[in-house]
């Protein structure tokens, strides 16, 4: 997940929250590591699972009309 200066960091917890089936102190967490860092990984699925959540996060930020921004890539 990518940082950007528009997308209020309660939605990004809501996000994380709902997409990532985070708690709200984890999902805090990672929001504000993609906040300080510009970047933060989510977490770690299978390359299906990943760019299915990955399409669920972008359609609804840009629903919420939110330029966040998600995408994966490979682990190591």
């Amino acid at each position: 997940m990518y940082n950007d200066d528009y997308t209020p960091m309660d939605f990004v917890v809501e996000v994380l929250e709902r997409f990532f089936a985070l708690n709200r102190e984890q999902a805090t967490r990672i929001m504000l590591t993609v906040h300080t860092e510009g970047r933060a990984v989510c977490g770690l699925f299978t390359r299906d699972i990943a760019e299915t959540k990955a399409e669920q996060v972008n359609e609804y930020a840009r629903t919420c009309q939110h330029p966040l921004l998600c995408e994966i890539e490979k682990d190591g």
